[in-house]
């Protein structure tokens, strides 16, 4: 039986407090890896994250940082490898939210801001951590990115820039340190249930196209992430991953 095993692994996850980042949390410390808990306001949420990881006897701290600023980073790179070591997995999941609308009223400011949530965020952490991971001939890192940077739905104009920026950084990325054993992949959710928008009729109009016609869970994005941070994806880099039933397909 094949199983993912991260034992001896630290990841560090971007934006662990979310709903999907903290089932990605779970999901790679009961795989057997060390949890580096990221984290900008939500200090209780990270701390109960940190408690349940540690019921699984597994190492874990949370880190406050703004992952767009060069010195935050700087001092979550420092926290990391004073009071646990530094990750050999980086999950770059961090987003920021704004209002959607159309490109003729969206606000330049919304462009920069996912521009550094996405792009800025990326290099940070590549620069911080990356560095460790050639030293150690091992290292995973990924993006999520989202299904929309194919679909180019209307008033998607500002999270679709910021994540085609990431992806053009992160493919880069590949084929600039694969030669180290570092893997550099991305996995691309469609609409997914939660909280905030749980599965309901409201949401058949989505549904109807997806070829497996429903939304997809946080667990099963959480598991294309395990996969890729394990060794049986070891030969695997530079993946645009959709997780999202078939709804886009990348094309060859």
């Amino acid at each position: 039986m094949l199983t993912i095993d991260l034992s001896g692994r630290t990841a560090l996850v971007t934006g662990a407090t979310g709903q999907l980042g903290r089932v990605m949390v779970r999901t790679l410390a009961r795989a057997g890896a060390d949890i580096i808990v990221h984290y900008h306001r939500n200090a209780r949420q990270a701390e109960l994250l940190v408690q349940e990881i540690r019921t699984l006897n597994r190492a874990a701290i949370a880190v406050a940082a703004d992952v767009t600023d060069s010195a935050a980073v700087a001092g979550l790179k420092s926290r990391a490898e004073k009071e646990l070591r530094a990750p050999d997995i980086i999950v770059v999941n961090a987003v920021s939210q704004y209002q959607w609308t159309a490109v003729l009223q969206q606000p330049l400011a919304d462009y920069e801001s996912q521009y550094r949530a996405c792009v800025t965020q990326t290099v940070l952490l590549a620069q911080a951590f990356v560095p460790g991971m050639i030293d150690k001939k091992w290292g995973r890192v990924i993006g999520i990115n989202t299904e929309c940077a194919m679909q180019y739905a209307k008033t998607t104009s500002a999270y679709i820039a910021g994540k085609r920026g990431m992806d053009g950084v992160l493919r880069v990325l590949a084929r600039e340190v694969g030669e180290h054993g570092i893997t550099v992949n991305q996995v691309a959710p469609g609409w997914t249930i939660s909280e905030d928008c749980p599965d309901s009729d409201a949401t058949l109009d989505y549904r109807a196209p997806v070829p497996l016609k429903r939304r997809g869970t946080a667990q099963e994005i959480a598991n294309a992430v395990a996969f890729l941070a394990s060794d049986m994806a070891g030969f695997i880099s530079g993946v645009y991953l959709p997780v999202c039933g078939g709804n886009v397909m990348p094309a060859i």
